[in-house]
């Protein structure tokens, strides 16, 4: 994967996030800022999962010296229908 680092980065920042936002909720703070956090955390994750649906996509259509099946396409644009 050529964005295995910035995946991982995200999704530890996204375990700090949830861990920050566990803290919030044990010391009771307001609501709105447990879920301005909690929106962060989501965001992050569905970033997480647009590099890696659009690399297998990539994947998919870029095989070197390969032809794209058709089966192969159906398959990655199920996964990218299936997050939405």
């Amino acid at each position: 994967m050529a964005d295995k680092q910035k995946m991982m980065n995200r999704i530890h920042r996204a375990e700090g996030q949830l861990r920050g936002i566990s803290k919030m909720i044990e010391e009771e703070r307001d609501c709105k800022e447990v879920v301005i956090q909690l929106a962060a955390v989501k965001a992050s994750v569905e970033k997480v999962i647009h590099l890696m649906v659009t690399e297998n996509l990539l994947n998919c259509v870029v095989k070197e010296g390969e032809e794209i099946g058709k089966e192969q396409l159906e398959e990655a644009l199920a996964l990218i229908f299936k997050i939405k």
